[in-house]
């Protein structure tokens, strides 16, 4: 999601520096080649060698240095740079930049650079409120850089309130949506994700295989390409994606009646949840005691989600999964027409690499107009792209 692109980390002095580390990492792990800079205050906290064992990187400190021969370092830096990200951003540097002062090697890059700049602020709660702050931060935000808000808790002063640095998880959320391009700006998606359970007593379900790996992959993809996301998930053991607002449920049931309490709002619906087609008829109040070698359970049919927004008069552009073991293309197919979807996404989930519980995936797609594309094995966050590229261009404009 970041490879080949070069990212400015500029380290600031604050008790947060720490967690620039880990936002290194995960840069880094993405495919970036990161360069820091840090400023002399930064340095009391960590040591520069810290990043530049994990960035392959000399780490930048003074603002008269050469990074070859010919290259001035703050003009090299800002021209390279994809991104620029300040973590932890103090108030200081924040001023620093809204008026305009460019004295070390950090406000000077800053400065000279066209690159999109991510700031995440920490800092004392008073600080972070007083109204000197709060109008450089928004003459800032005016001039098109982008925040990442710090959080609510418990700071190293001792206070108690914003001023604490979102996790690195958050940061990299939004540096990976700073260079993603916005298609998907002002849309609202909805996504389906994971299995339902269908209680039988107090103690048992039924259930599925599936992750919601898919689902959880689509939800972020969207939110970085600027959707605001709504996630109506069945349990799953997955982190939520930054930035997007998740609805937990646990039955079919539950699940249409969250979906239905949305979908007027939504420009697309991406039904990638397993609900299951049937539950018990009675659920038992208690446990049901172990009887002969022999049960019967009564079952019920489960509405069917997909089919009920199909019909409907009005309704978000649909897309459906088909999970299916055998026969791919013609089940598939036979449910976009039955359903009355725009797309559906086809997998085999008897293949060991492309079912449940994996980080991969092969799917075929079709679509209401006919066409289909077949997508070989990747990742499931590299086909959550492909699908929304797809479903993206099909949108009416506005």
């Amino acid at each position: 999601m970041l490879k080949n692109k070069t990212i400015i980390l500029g380290v600031c002095g604050g008790i947060a520096a720490y967690k620039a580390v880990e936002l290194l990492r995960l840069l880094t792990r993405s495919g970036a080649d990161v360069h820091v800079i840090m400023t002399r205050s930064a340095q009391q906290f960590i040591a520069p060698l810290t990043f530049q064992t994990l960035s392959s990187h000399p780490v930048h400190t003074a603002l008269f240095n050469l990074i070859e021969e010919d290259e001035i370092g703050h003009i090299s830096l800002a021209d390279r740079a994809d991104l620029f990200i300040i973590v932890p951003a103090t108030a200081n540097i924040i001023g620093k930049i809204a008026g305009g002062i460019a004295d070390d090697m950090l406000t000077t890059t800053v400065m000279a650079t066209k690159a999109p700049v991510l700031i995440a602020p920490a800092m004392n709660v008073n600080m972070y409120r007083n109204r000197l702050y709060q109008e450089n931060e928004e003459k800032l935000r005016r001039f098109g850089y982008h925040f990442v808000a710090p959080v609510s808790g418990r700071l190293a002063c001792g206070w108690e309130g914003e001023g604490k640095l979102a996790a690195p998880e958050a940061v990299f959320e939004a540096a990976v949506g700073a260079v993603t391009p916005q298609d998907l700006a002002g849309r609202v998606i909805l996504v389906t994700a994971g299995p339902t359970r269908e209680e039988i007593d107090p103690v048992r379900y039924i259930s599925n295989h599936s992750s919601g790996k898919m689902g959880y992959a689509l939800a972020r993809a969207a939110r970085r390409r600027g959707a605001r996301v709504l996630l109506i998930s069945g349990p799953t053991a997955l982190p939520i994606p930054e930035g997007v607002e998740v609805i937990n449920v646990i039955s079919a049931t539950e699940m249409l009646t969250a979906v239905m309490a949305h979908v007027d709002e939504c420009d697309a619906v991406i039904k990638a949840a397993a609900v299951a087609d049937y539950r018990p008829v009675t659920r038992c109040e208690t446990k049901i005691k172990k009887q002969g070698d022999v049960i019967s359970l009564e079952m019920t049919k489960n509405p069917d989600i997909l089919a009920l927004l199909g019909s409907r008069q009005r309704r978000p552009f649909l897309a459906g999964f088909a999970a299916e073991t055998d026969n791919l293309a013609g089940n598939a197919e036979q449910k976009l027409k039955a359903k009355n979807l725009d797309m559906i996404i086809a997998n085999d989930v008897s293949q060991e690499d492309a079912g449940f519980n994996v980080d991969t995936n092969r799917v075929l797609l079709f679509f209401k107009e006919g066409a289909g594309e077949q997508c070989e094995l990747m990742s499931k966050a590299q086909l959550a792209d492909v699908i929304l590229d797809a479903l993206g261009a099909r949108l009416p404009t506005r």
